[in-house]
């Protein structure tokens, strides 16, 4: 199978950006390039990169998010692969307003199984598209920066850029910091 990469320039480093000719199925960071390989792996089977600029318009997309424009992924057509259960998870990523966190607990109530903010935590962690299914938005029930697959300092970075400021943050949606 081919699948079309590119790689743009970022604040937060190079970011990795794959898609399959129709959706983004893969977004991550250049030094954490052997995890998306393996989930791809995973996915795919085997499969071959073939290096090309702005994929469907999904580098544009990430690069007007970097420059502030937070509606760019409205929309944007993923391909994800995964369990139910992690689909529904990365589904309700995306109803987390920019500027506003969950934590892993609220996110599992909001998917109606109370306990299972373990397993929420497990499948942000193999979300094959990070940024555009923000799982940056979701922090500890302390209110702490946990579980970023990309690195705390990226994720307290994109929480930044959207407006939040970190350290306020509570066990349910937290509005606006501005």
């Amino acid at each position: 199978m081919e699948l079309l990469r590119d790689v743009i320039t970022s604040p937060i480093g190079d970011i990795l950006i794959v898609s399959d000719g129709q959706h983004l199925c893969a977004l991550d960071y250049a030094d954490y390039e052997q995890r998306m390989l393996k989930l791809l792996k995973a996915r795919y089977g085997d499969f071959h990169f073939t290096d090309t600029t702005d994929p469907g318009g999904f580098s544009s997309r990430v690069k007007a998010y970097l420059a502030g424009d937070f509606s760019s992924f409205d929309n944007i057509s993923v391909s994800t692969g995964g369990t139910v259960f992690q689909q529904e998870v990365w589904t309700a990523l995306r109803t987390i307003p920019v500027g506003t966190v969950l934590t892993y607990g609220g996110l599992a109530n909001q998917l109606n199984r109370p306990n299972a903010s373990r397993a929420v935590g497990l499948a942000n962690s193999l979300n094959p598209v990070a940024i555009v299914l923000p799982c940056h938005r979701v922090i500890g029930a302390n209110a702490s920066l946990t579980g970023y697959a990309g690195g705390l300092e990226r994720k307290h970075w994109l929480l930044e850029h959207e407006g939040f400021k970190p350290a306020k943050a509570s066990s349910e949606f937290v509005g606006k910091l501005f």
